[in-house]
């Protein structure tokens, strides 16, 4: 059970349902946008894209604290790595069997009578190699948090290979409103172990806000390319109040730049991440959207006891 647990405070279990709500974003824009474009077991491929997905995501997580091993070490000693309950060859071995299975069951998403589509396949391979080279090397420089973004925006993007040509361009614009909002993220927990500059935090909660105004766009958009249902009445309300839900702990954040305040905010904005997923497939699927609301209890539930940040 002990070795359980360690792996998933490697993988930050609790965080993997962000993942699968950037596929769901995708899955139910498709579905509604473009029923006729899906085959007839587009839930298997769904199933596929889901798995692939959590893979990346996980071996993303594992690469991450095996390149960051001597900054845990000063920083966060109580890592599985570094406390010595999962040795660094062993997690490497780990990560590279959740890479190579995330780019696998891309690879099965692609599966049809007629033969192979590899969209998926090809979206998931990029989104691998970024992944490793954010972990590995770009994280370290200023331009770290747009390869995170980056990563994301490719995530959304690997939900949308259901639709011929990844639904562009109105998929295109899904993914960068998620994208964006993650570099924002990400630039705010750059120094989340230690006192954090406040100029930074506030610069990095601007780009957040970038990001919730581009999802404003998001029927608008979409109604210029497809016929859709009607947005949900409570589209712009949930995104005000996502607003609400991340901007007081940001704000406590930058008023006193603590480890504890800011790496509260993180992971609020981590799981707000869930919030707009829904939000923006609230505006494309109607109210069937907010289904993706759904993964925030596995992921609350298994927060309590898994360090997520």
């Amino acid at each position: 059970m002990n070795c359980l647990r360690a792996y998933a405070q490697l993988v930050r279990l609790p965080n993997v349902f962000t993942a699968f709500a950037d596929i769901g974003l995708g899955i139910l824009a498709t579905w509604q946008l473009l029923p006729e474009d899906l085959p007839k077991d587009w839930v298997w491929r769904a199933l596929c894209l889901l798995a692939a997905s959590g893979c990346l995501y996980c071996g993303g997580m594992v690469f991450n604290d095996v390149f960051d091993l001597e900054q845990d070490k000063r920083e966060r000693p109580f890592r599985p790595i570094p406390s010595g309950r999962i040795s660094r060859s062993a997690a490497v071995l780990f990560g590279v069997a959740l890479l190579a299975a995330g780019i696998g069951c891309a690879l099965l998403a692609g599966r049809r009578v007629s033969g192979w589509d590899r969209s998926s396949f090809y979206v998931a391979c990029i989104l691998a190699a970024c992944i490793l080279v954010y972990d590995g090397w770009l994280k370290r420089f200023w331009a770290g948090p747009l390869g995170m973004g980056a990563c994301r925006f490719l995530n959304v993007l690997l939900g949308l290979s259901l639709a011929p040509n990844l639904g562009w361009p109105w998929g295109a614009h899904l993914a960068l409103v998620v994208g964006v909002y993650i570099v924002g993220v990400t630039w705010f927990a750059r120094t989340e172990a230690q006192i954090s500059n406040r100029s930074a935090l506030a610069g990095a909660a601007g780009v957040m806000v970038v990001g919730l105004l581009l999802a404003l766009a998001a029927p608008v958009i979409v109604a210029e390319f497809h016929l859709g249902p009607r947005p949900s009445i409570l589209f712009p309300y949930l995104l005000i109040g996502l607003g609400f839900l991340i901007g007081f702990p940001v704000s406590r954040a930058i008023s006193r730049p603590t480890a504890p305040h800011v790496q509260k905010a993180v992971k609020q904005a981590i799981l707000g991440l869930v919030i707009l997923d829904a939000t923006l497939a609230s505006a494309i699927a109607g109210i069937s959207g907010l289904a993706i609301l759904l993964l925030l209890l596995p992921a609350l539930y298994l927060g309590r006891w898994i360090y997520s940040t």
